[in-house]
């Protein structure tokens, strides 16, 4: 009992964050136009999707809900990494835990919309004349929901594990945020937290292996199709609808994979750190760009928004 109130009490500093104040300004600047950047590329994502009756398909209805789960995916690490830079690098158990449950449970709602995304352009590809009435607004909202629901139960046995392992000796958390196996590796006992790190990177490697067999499935099945194509234009064509989401897919779990299929290897704080970086900041980051810059839909919506409103503003 002793030892559960000493657990709940307890703080972990992040051990990763630049130790000079220069260093640490040097870092919040970008950081913050990142985040900054995150939300209000994403904002006006979901509100152009939204507020444009041509854009309400399924493709942009996933692309809205991407968008809507990438700020709280952000939200749930950066705020505390910005705190971190300007003041004390240390975080509480509870908030760990939480911070640790609400990044991979948007993380892993976003692998699966992912993987909803890459079986929405099969059908739109290889089942055009089916498409319309499989793919409706009904099914779209049921994908869009599952994936939430398989997200935010799946990691909810890790983090309960978690919370009933005592931690003691050293509170430094090599890391610039809560992730399972930093933490892990705080734990007071040894054979527990080995057969945890084992067992949270058989789930995590079931995960991210699950996802890219389905989309890689589905795209085996799309270039097949296009291959069959006969004019080289529809072969374009058909293949841009899918190019922002096959980078978006490479940038988030090429990142991912490096992080967490990598079983018993370790790499230096340094390594861990750029890593995590990548696919907890940059790839957000590169997000919003890659689907309003390679989608030419958004791209006009937005600007004939941005006209009507300056036209309107000139009426006055």
């Amino acid at each position: 009992m002793e030892s559960r109130n000493q657990s709940a009490t307890q703080e972990f500093t992040f051990s990763a964050f630049p130790c000079s104040w220069e260093g640490s300004v040097a870092c919040f600047i970008p950081l913050l136009f990142i985040y900054t950047f995150i939300v209000i590329g994403n904002l006006v994502i979901i509100t152009v999707v939204q507020m444009n009756a041509p854009l309400h398909m399924p493709m942009y209805f996933f692309i809205s809900a991407l968008s809507f789960l990438e700020i709280w995916y952000t939200t749930a690490t950066i705020p505390k990494m910005l705190a971190s830079l300007l003041s004390k690098k240390s975080i509480s158990l509870n908030g760990c835990l939480l911070q640790m449950y609400f990044f991979h449970s948007t993380g892993i709602s976003e692998v699966c919309l992912l993987t909803a995304m890459a079986f929405d352009r099969y059908l739109a590809i290889c089942r055009p004349l089916h498409y319309p009435t499989i793919m409706t607004t009904r099914l779209c909202a049921q994908l869009t929901l599952s994936c939430c629901v398989c997200g935010f139960i799946t990691p909810l046995p890790e983090i309960a594990w978690i919370s009933t392992l005592p931690f003691c000796g050293s509170h430094r958390l090599e890391h610039i945020f809560c992730d399972f196996l930093p933490v892990l590796r705080l734990a007071c006992t040894d054979t527990q937290a080995i057969i945890m790190i084992q067992v949270v990177d058989v789930v995590h490697a079931v995960e991210i292996l699950t996802a890219v067999m389905l989309i890689f499935m589905s795209y085996v099945g799309i270039v097949a199709i296009i291959l069959r194509i006969r004019s080289a234009e529809g072969r374009r064509k058909a293949f841009s609808t899918c190019v922002s989401h096959l980078a978006v897919f490479f940038l988030f779990f090429g990142s991912v994979a490096l992080m967490y299929l990598r079983f018993s290897a370790t790499y230096s704080l340094f390594w861990d750190t750029a890593i995590a970086l990548s696919f907890a900041v940059l790839s957000p980051f590169f997000n919003p760009i890659i689907y309003s810059l390679r989608n030419k839909e958004i791209k006009e919506t937005k600007k004939n928004t941005w006209v009507k409103k300056l036209l309107a503003k000139r009426s006055f």
